[in-house]
């Protein structure tokens, strides 16, 4: 009641608000709700190692002071035929489209520590990219703790920036170096983006530094260190939309304004693209009253983190096919929240799977989902989980 009060109601406007509407996209499971979860500085998004956890747009609020972040955690950018496989609905296809539209500013979110897919951009979301020319864009490297030889940054910023950021050309000016000592250890220092009243106009966000007082510093156990890298003016042009035939050749996108490195769930540099973020805010009404953390209802909050851990402990296709059904949804007599909902599966051995033997993946399933949903709605949770049959 509390949370439709709080939509229904008009935003509690300061004297001088602002406002950015940020739309994340990226391929799925680049860890575009984890980055959400952690901006907003709770979870309300669904999270798995799975692809598609996220099923549909989203909205979270961040309110800091005059200025209102709304960020749009969208699903991963996908194709018809992945969308089929996966048997994911419609709007699946259209809502990273629709965000796009809303957009003030784009996040591109790329897992660096996959390297079947970190050196290029998805034709999806370069397809993205090109319809919405006009809409300022930036890179954003995740999971960069996972990576063990930093250095590769170097090499994927120039190949997902077509070698150019914020109208300017990137050069590496001369060859990776090989350290004779194998026991040392020789930290590669990057400076991520900063806000703008932290770094001089000509600075950009790839300079190595030996020392590196801003920014973050990520430790390099290769023995490897870019000896030079640097940017190089050019002309700037303004991004234009491209055709099919462009975009069959291109690797990355040429028209990012910033490029941002982190680790999404340990949350390192998080705080760093949020200030920038933050700055980036125009003069306009908020959307939101202060109070509203994101746009979904508590129903659907407890469907996405219940559907979550079923992503994470199920096989396969096999989560994909489970509707849920809430049979309850109370409160209390001492203010505790009341859930019971039934998962209905197509086959009996989905259903032994769900269940575990003993009953244990259930049980487990109910146990990590109510501890979540205690985190998002700040009160005790009783959650009960039945499996059945769909008619």
């Amino acid at each position: 009641e509390e949370q439709d009060r709080l939509l229904r109601n008009e935003p509690d406007q300061p004297q001088n608000p602002k406002v950015l509407r940020i739309a994340i996209i990226g391929a799925p499971n680049a860890g575009k709700s984890t980055l959400s979860n952690q901006l907003l500085g709770r979870k309300v998004f669904p999270v798995s190692q799975k692809v598609h956890t996220t099923r549909c747009k989203a909205r979270g609020v961040v309110t800091y002071e005059d200025t209102q972040l709304i960020i749009l955690d969208t699903p991963g950018l996908t194709s018809p035929f992945k969308a089929k496989r996966h048997k994911l609905d419609e709007a699946m296809l259209t809502d990273p489209w629709d965000s796009m539209k809303d957009a003030d500013l784009v996040l591109v979110l790329v897992d660096v520590s996959d390297h079947w897919t970190r050196n290029c951009l998805s034709k999806e979301v370069l397809k993205c990219l090109s319809q919405f020319p006009h809409i300022p864009s930036v890179l954003v490297l995740n999971k960069v703790d996972l990576l063990k030889k930093k250095f590769i940054l170097l090499e994927l910023v120039t190949e997902l920036t077509e070698g150019v950021v914020n109208g300017r050309k990137l050069e590496v000016r001369s060859a990776f170096k090989q350290n004779s000592s194998s026991s040392a250890k020789s930290p590669l220092q990057i400076t991520p983006a900063s806000p703008p009243e932290n770094r001089a106009r000509e600075s950009h966000c790839l300079q190595e530094t030996d020392r590196a007082q801003e920014g973050c510093s990520l430790d390099n156990s290769s023995n490897v260190r870019a000896s030079e890298s640097s940017l190089v003016p050019e002309e700037a042009q303004g991004p234009k939309c491209c055709g099919p035939r462009d975009l069959k050749s291109m690797k990355g996108w040429p028209f990012f304004q910033e490029i941002f490195m982190l680790a999404a769930l340990r949350g390192e540099e998080v705080d760093t693209l949020k200030r920038y973020l933050l700055m980036q805010a125009k003069p306009g009404p908020w959307e939101f009253h202060s109070g509203v953390l994101t746009s979904q209802s508590p129903q659907e909050i407890c469907d996405n983190i219940i559907r979550e851990k079923i992503l994470e402990y199920l096989p396969l296709e096999v989560p994909y096919g489970v509707i849920q059904v809430t049979e309850m949804w109370e409160e209390g007599p001492s203010g505790e929240l009341l859930i019971v909902q039934n998962l209905l599966v197509p086959r009996k051995s989905h259903m032994m799977m769900l269940i575990g033997r003993g009953g244990k993946v259930i049980s487990r399933i109910a146990q990590e989902a109510g501890q979540d949903l205690m985190n998002a709605f700040l009160c005790d949770v009783r959650l009960k989980l039945k499996v059945d049959l769909k008619s």
